[in-house]
């Protein structure tokens, strides 16, 4: 199993800004050994930059244009289904981050 394994999956956050809480998905994959992602929220969908994991810290970048436009920096620590930590916008305040795996039921090898 791969490092990269551990933290595959289509995860669901809640980001607790200054405005309330904001729902957003986040699906990180394995592309030939380098991790890469998206993540869904506010009618956008955006590409993950620098995602990297160094032992259970997840670190990435996404920008945002709703509801404002902004640059998020994230740095979570990942336990298992769940994943806990921050997400920073320049000089804003952090917002606290909580998110949970999804469950998908496996499927048959073929």
């Amino acid at each position: 199993m791969s490092v990269a394994d551990s933290v595959e999956g289509t995860w669901d956050l809640t980001i607790s800004t200054p405005i309330g809480r904001i729902k957003a998905v986040v699906e990180l994959r394995d592309e030939g050994g380098a991790l890469t992602g998206t993540a869904h929220g506010a009618g956008e969908e955006v590409p993950l930059a620098d995602v990297a994991l160094d032992g259970d810290r997840l670190t990435w970048r996404q920008a945002i244009t709703k509801p404002m436009r902004l640059n998020l920096a994230f740095t979570m620590t990942v336990e298992g289904e769940t994943m806990t930590g921050t997400s920073k916008a320049g000089r804003l305040p952090s917002s606290k981050v909580t998110g949970q795996r999804r469950t998908v039921p496996v499927a048959a090898e073929s």
